[in-house]
C-alpha cells in the first residue's frame, strides 16, 4: 500500500502542475484559481482511503460471497436465505448510500469555504489591521462554521443510521438462522454438527458485512475527494496541437491581423469588442489608448491567446491562430500584462520562467535593458536571490522592472505591454521606452498605455471606443488626452 500511496500523491502533483498553466481562462473565469488548488490536499484522503478500500472491501466482499456459497451447500433452503441476506445488504446501501455521499460532499464544500475565507484574511491582513476594531472576521467565520457543523452533523446522522441498521440486520439474520436451523434439525434435514457449522459461517458473514458498512466512511471520503480533485482536473485545457510559425523570412517582428473580432466574457450579455479590425505590420510600434472599459486589456489578452473570440479572425504572419500550436506561438510572444505576478523562486527563474530557449545571457541582457543592473549588483546572491511571492518585499518599481525583463527575455517577435511603466520614475521610463521602441528593437510592439512619450515614440496610435477602433494614425495627427 505504501507504493500505491506514493504513486497517488505523485500522480496528483504532476497532474495539477501540468494542467494549471494550460487551463482555458474561460473555464476558470467563475473560479478563484488559488482557492481551487486547495483540492490537491484531497489526494491525501485518496491515499489513505483507497488502499484500505481495495484491501478491506475486496476481502469482506469475497468473505460474504464464499460464506454464503458454503452455507448453501448444507441445505437448498439456505440458498433462499442467502438471497434474502443479500437483498437486505443491498437495501441498506440503497437506503443510506446516496444520502451519505451527498452529506459528505456538502461537508467538504463548507470545509473549503472556511479554508478560503481564512486565506482571504491572510491575504488582506493589512486591510483588516487598518480597519481597527471589526467583528467581520469572527462573524463570517462563525456563519461558515455553523454551515459546516450542520453538514457534518447531517453526515454523522447518516453514519449513525447505518450503524443502527447494521445492528438490526445482525439481529434479524441471527434470529432467522436460529429459527430456520432449528426447524431443519427438528425435521432431521440437518444434523447438529451442520447446524453449528452454519451458525459459525453466518457469524463470519455478518462480521464481514459489518466491516463493509463500517468502512463506508472511508468510501465516502474517497469518493468526495475524487469529486473535489475532479473540479480541477476536469477543467478544459487549451488545445495542444497545431502548426508552428515558420522561422524562415520572419526574423524581425510579427505581422498581426485582427478582422471583425467580437468578444464577451463568460456570463456577460454585452460584447467587450464589437467588430474590431486592426492590422499591425512587422516591426511596427503601436500604442493603444482609450477610456476605461473600451476593450484595451481584453484585446491584449486575446492577442496573447488567453481568450478565444466568439466571432472574427486573428492571424499571426498570415496564419490563423486556430491552426497554430498555442504554446509554440507564445514562445514568440513576450507579455507584461497587469495580471502577471512574481512567484516564490530566484530572480533568474522569475525572469526566464524556465523556458528552454532562454539562457543566462538572455536573462542578464533583459535585466540590464530594463534597469535592474544596480538591484542585481546589490544582492549578495545576484540572480540567485530568492524572490517572495508577488515580490512582497520589493519596491513596486523593481517588481515592474522584473516583469518587463521577463517579457523581453525570450527575444519575442511580438511584445505586448499593458500599463507597463507604472511606479517607475519618468527618467527611467523614457530610457526603457527608447530601448523598447528603437529601430534596433526586433519585435512588433503593441502597448496599452496613456503615457504620452510612449505614444510619441510609436509608429501609430489606435484609439479604442466601445470595443472598436475609432481612430488610428501617428501621434502628431491625433488629438490625444494623454498624461
Amino acid at each position: 500500500t505504501e507504493n500505491l500511496q506514493q504513486k497517488i500523491f505523485t500522480r496528483a502533483a504532476f497532474e495539477f502542475a501540468y494542467r494549471i498553466p494550460r487551463f482555458k481562462l474561460e473555464a476558470i473565469y467563475n473560479h478563484y484559481a488559488p482557492e481551487l488548488m486547495n483540492r490537491f490536499f484531497d489526494a491525501l484522503a485518496v491515499q489513505k482511503g483507497l488502499s484500505k478500500i481495495l484491501l478491506d472491501f475486496s476481502t469482506a466482499s469475497l468473505q460474504v460471497v464464499f460464506g454464503l456459497i458454503l452455507l448453501s451447500l448444507y441445505h437448498p433452503i439456505f440458498i433462499m436465505f442467502s438471497v434474502i441476506l443479500l437483498i437486505l445488504i443491498a437495501a441498506i446501501f440503497q437506503f443510506t448510500g446516496k444520502r451519505g455521499l451527498e452529506t459528505s460532499l456538502k461537508e467538504s464544500k463548507y470545509k473549503y469555504q472556511i479554508a478560503h475565507w481564512l486565506e482571504e484574511l491572510a491575504r488582506t491582513n493589512f486591510s483588516f489591521k487598518l480597519a481597527g476594531k471589526t467583528s467581520l472576521p469572527i462573524n463570517r467565520t462563525n456563519e461558515m462554521l455553523e454551515n459546516y457543523l450542520g453538514a457534518r452533523e447531517g453526515h454523522f446522522n447518516v453514519l449513525k443510521q447505518q450503524f443502527i441498521l447494521l445492528v438490526m440486520f445482525k439481529v434479524i439474520v441471527a434470529a432467522g438462522l436460529l429459527v430456520l436451523g432449528g426447524v431443519l434439525v427438528m425435521e432431521q434435514e440437518l444434523n447438529i454438527g451442520q447446524f453449528v457449522a452454519a451458525e459459525l459461517i453466518i457469524l463470519y458473514v455478518m462480521s464481514s458485512v459489518e466491516k463493509l458498512i463500517v468502512n463506508l466512511v472511508d468510501l465516502y471520503d474517497v469518493l468526495t475527494a475524487l469529486e473535489k480533485i475532479g473540479q480541477v482536473v476536469d477543467l478544459d485545457l487549451e488545445k495542444s496541437d497545431g502548426a508552428d510559425i515558420p522561422k524562415e523570412g520572419h526574423q524581425h517582428g510579427m505581422h498581426v491581423q485582427i478582422e471583425d473580432v467580437y468578444f464577451r466574457y463568460p456570463d456577460m450579455e454585452n460584447n467587450i469588442l464589437n467588430g474590431l479590425q486592426l492590422s499591425i505590420a512587422p516591426g511596427e510600434k503601436l500604442t493603444i489608448t482609450g477610456k476605461n472599459g473600451s476593450g484595451k486589456s481584453t484585446l491584449l489578452s486575446i492577442l496573447a491567446g488567453l481568450y478565444t473570440p466568439q466571432r472574427g479572425a486573428i492571424s499571426y504572419d498570415k496564419l490563423p491562430i486556430g491552426n497554430l500550436n498555442i504554446e509554440t506561438l507564445r514562445n514568440d510572444i513576450g507579455a507584461c500584462l497587469t495580471e502577471e505576478k512574481l512567484f516564490n523562486g530566484t530572480l533568474a527563474e522569475n525572469i526566464g520562467l524556465g523556458r528552454q530557449q532562454i539562457n543566462f545571457a538572455d536573462i542578464q541582457h533583459a535585466a540590464n535593458l530594463m534597469g535592474l543592473s544596480e538591484f542585481v549588483r546589490k544582492q549578495a546572491k545576484g540572480f540567485d536571490t530568492e524572490i517572495d511571492p508577488e515580490g512582497q518585499k520589493l519596491p513596486r518599481s523593481t517588481v515592474q522592472k522584473i516583469l518587463l525583463a521577463r517579457s523581453i527575455s525570450n527575444k519575442p517577435r511580438l511584445l505586448l505591454l499593458e500599463d507597463a511603466f507604472e511606479h517607475i520614475e519618468e527618467k527611467e521610463q523614457r530610457q526603457m521606452i527608447d530601448a523598447l521602441t528603437g529601430d534596433d528593437a526586433p519585435w512588433t510592439l503593441i502597448s496599452v498605455s496613456n503615457n504620452k512619450y510612449m505614444a510619441q515614440r510609436s509608429t501609430r496610435v489606435a484609439v479604442l471606443e466601445n470595443g472598436m477602433v475609432s481612430a488610428c494614425a501617428p501621434f502628431d495627427e491625433l488629438e490625444l488626452n494623454t498624461d
